[in-house]
């Protein structure tokens, strides 16, 4: 079996398996663990290994094309600064969801959050996606006021609103336009 991995040897007592953002794979095994024992494991888990680094090059590739310079980091919090409370307050009258404040971040893990006092906040990064898809994040975050879960009650009121909410995850999840 030819697959590069770095191996993390420790005192677990179970083998693990991590893909990073960077391809990398790596296996954490017990210290005692033999080395067929740990290419058995790959070897069952190859599909996965295949497929989760499939989709992890897929978004790196995409995530690429929303990437923002630093250059051009000032420019797009003053965009978000003005574009998100307008939109947000469009929804916000749309549904009758009204946060108790709205903050913008420099969040590169997420695009928005909404916290259990209904505080809203927003990553200006999402101001190089889509307004359609910049449209979905916020109507996510409020409905996240009614449902605080991602229930099908959740999911049923975005799709009252926004029919093709799909579609705009599909977006955010770096699948593409």
């Amino acid at each position: 079996m030819i697959m590069n991995y770095e191996l993390i040897r420790s005192d677990r007592k179970t083998l693990s398996l991590e893909i990073t953002k960077e391809s990398k794979i790596i296996i954490r095994a017990p210290k005692k663990c033999t080395q067929k024992t740990i290419e058995d494991f790959i070897r069952k888990n190859t599909d996965w290994i295949n497929r989760t680094l499939r989709k992890t090059e897929e978004r790196r590739r995409i995530a690429e094309k929303y990437k923002i310079a630093d250059a051009d980091r000032a420019e797009y919090i003053n965009k978000a600064k003005s574009y998100l409370p307008e939109r947000l307050k469009y929804w916000s009258n749309l549904t009758g969801l009204v946060p108790s404040y709205v903050r913008i971040t420099s969040a590169e893990k997420r695009y928005g959050s909404c916290n259990s006092k209904n505080g809203i906040c927003f990553s200006y990064r999402i101001i190089a996606y889509p307004e359609k898809a910049i449209d979905y994040v916020i109507l996510h975050e409020l409905v996240h006021i009614k449902h605080k879960n991602h229930s099908k009650d959740f999911y049923k009121l975005i799709e009252k609103y926004m029919p093709d909410y799909k579609q705009q995850e599909k977006i955010l999840r770096h699948k593409g336009e």
